[in-house]
């Protein structure tokens, strides 16, 4: 790549920012290759086990519905999703509303429903303020949780100055839920994983377009470039991801 003009450059990752813009639901659809072992835990199986005898479902920030739809057998008749993305919400409820669900296009921080209206709430890499997942859950229900860690993608922080930081997020909700006298329990886990090419990255940057404000390929290349040079080896290119899981249950009183 040294000898690549700035001209090649674009050409070649200029595509992949373009592709990114028909994105929808929550899956990158890159072929990403751990080079160590896996999450520890599995998010469905925690989903099974924590709806058996639940009446009222929530899952929060469903997306396209993909994930919820895989499980839905194991929920409740009631099973309510919300979605606040313009682009997904409507694929969700195409996905999901043959499949009994109820999809509200609502943000994840202002829940539209009455309090003490779910048995469980789930959340998978959607927002989470602990006062409101508190306020629709029925005493003695309780929450699951998959999110992304503040460490997601740290090669990143040395390139690029404006990477957004959304501070300590298991921290603040972990912290939160413990406060309002929730029996909490955290699982965490960092591994590296190779995606095929920068360009891949720069795809999943674009589809994920608030990890840099204002991202463009052209603005950015010496940054891209020079991220280049630190994380492509010749397992692909190698970034870290970081994962936490969290599972809270509300007193009974």
């Amino acid at each position: 790549m040294a000898s690549e003009s700035r001209e090649a450059a674009i050409t070649r990752l200029q595509p992949f920012a373009e592709r990114a813009r028909g994105f929808s639901g929550w899956k990158f659809g890159v072929d990403a290759r751990h080079l160590g072992p896996p999450l520890p835990w599995d998010y469905e199986d925690h989903v099974r086990g924590f709806a058996r005898g639940t009446t009222a479902v929530l899952d929060m920030g469903t997306g396209g519905g993909e994930r919820l739809a895989e499980f839905r057998d194991a929920l409740p008749p009631l099973v309510v999703a919300t979605e606040g993305w313009p682009v997904n919400a409507p694929v969700a409820h195409e996905r999901l509303t043959s499949l009994g669900v109820h999809v509200v296009h609502a943000s994840e921080e202002v829940l539209p429903f009455a309090a003490n209206t779910f048995d469980l709430v789930i959340n998978r890499h959607s927002s989470l303020e602990p006062a409101e997942v508190d306020r629709v859950l029925r005493p003695g229900g309780a929450l699951v949780t998959q999110q992304v860690g503040r460490g997601n993608w740290s090669e990143l922080d040395p390139h690029f100055p404006r990477v957004y930081d959304w501070g300590d997020e298991l921290g603040r909700q972990s912290q939160g839920l413990r406060a309002l006298g929730y029996n909490v329990t955290v699982h965490e886990h960092r591994e590296r994983v190779a995606v095929p090419s920068l360009g891949d990255f720069v795809y999943m940057l674009s589809v994920a377009s608030w990890t840099i404000p204002d991202f463009d390929v052209a603005r950015d290349l010496d940054a891209l470039l020079a991220l280049e040079r630190d994380c492509l080896t010749d397992e692909g290119f190698v970034i870290t991801e970081e994962r936490y899981l969290l599972t809270a249950r509300k007193p009974a009183y």
